[in-house]
């Protein structure tokens, strides 16, 4: 068992340290893989995605990913490592649970999965710049291939886990080109599973709903930019983004990646919180190496800390435990 493990920036190296504990505490023999991306390796290297962390992360096809800072502005050869990495692997679909999690901001009932194509819409990065940078266009792409296989992934997912119900999320009606593709395309995908119910929304009409009444979602599909934009949106109904874990996934490729940033504000002070990448360890264990019982126990473990009132300072201002002390409770559950 091998993990090509990317602690990025910020508290990426304090939370995926902790989340690396954790999985060798369930499994001793596995193998750690160091490899560096991020905004810190570019202003070293002059490149935010070394090709040696490619090739270590193709190679080994487990990769755990931390947050990596971006900059909000343009900067000359640099460009998210993240969403590099994702279509170098062709993980082309991301996975966003949402789940009650015992924390004071969560919402009972709320149990969803938003699955995202991963390789495709705005996040092509097809930008030009004209009149002087006075007109950018933005080129957003759908293709039929591209979701087909998310589409695909969405409805085994759901079938295999036991939900019923898959909501498309379009802006079909205004684009009704690139969005009426990606719409078409999910209904087709769709007469394969007869036994599920697959509805859809406007996006606009999706975040309307998932603000007033969440637990009526189940599995949300959706095209690149609405499902960050939603699955963003749900992680405050699971105790916010602190808690979000996310899996990108692949054909025989996964890389699991924290939702939450690198958060320089309090990098190096020890109480960022490690739940979100021991949760998207949980997945990869679950959904990678398709071992449910190991992924059960680290999420239980997870749970059962969260359930004793255990917090770090994201989730209580009072009483707050170190990323160190929340790690070690969950180790000595999982020891038990």
């Amino acid at each position: 068992m091998d993990v090509c493990v990317i602690e990025g920036d910020g508290i990426g190296r304090e939370v995926v340290p902790a989340a690396v504990s954790v999985l060798k505490t369930l499994f001793p023999n596995v193998n750690i893989h160091h490899a560096e991306a991020g905004w810190d390796t570019f202003q070293k290297h002059g490149v935010s995605l070394p090709q040696a962390t490619i090739d270590c992360a193709k190679s080994i096809k487990s990769v755990l990913f931390g947050a990596c800072s971006s900059p909000s502005y343009a900067v000359d050869g640099y460009f998210s490592p993240i969403v590099r990495l994702r279509r170098e692997l062709q993980a082309y679909a991301n996975l966003r649970p949402s789940r009650y999690l015992p924390v004071p901001t969560a919402r009972p009932g709320v149990d969803m999965l938003v699955v995202r194509e991963n390789t495709e819409d705005l996040y092509v990065g097809l930008e030009t710049s004209e009149d002087s940078g006075d007109r950018v266009v933005a080129q957003k792409v759908i293709t039929r291939q591209a979701t087909e296989r998310v589409s695909r992934l969405a409805y085994e997912l759901a079938v295999s886990s036991g939900r019923r119900r898959v909501t498309i999320v379009t802006k079909a009606n205004v684009l009704p080109q690139s969005d009426g593709l990606f719409r078409r395309v999910a209904y087709d995908m769709a007469t394969h599973y007869p036994e599920l119910k697959v509805d859809d929304l406007l996006v606009d009409t999706a975040a309307y709903w998932m603000v007033k009444e969440p637990t009526r979602f189940d599995i949300v599909l959706a095209p690149n930019l609405y499902g960050d934009i939603l699955s963003d949106m749900a992680a405050a109904w699971s105790g916010g983004l602190g808690l979000a874990p996310s899996l990108n996934l692949g054909d025989g490729v996964a890389v699991a990646e924290p939702v939450h940033g690198s958060a320089p504000d309090i990098a190096g002070k020890g109480i960022a919180n490690p739940t979100a990448t021991m949760l998207s360890v949980a997945m990869l264990i679950r959904h990678h190496w398709n071992l449910p019982r190991e992924a059960q126990m680290l999420e239980d473990a997870v749970r059962g800390v969260l359930e004793e009132g255990m917090h770090t300072a994201d989730v209580v201002t009072d009483g707050y435990i170190t990323t160190q002390d929340f790690t070690h409770r969950v180790c000595a559950k999982l020891d038990s």
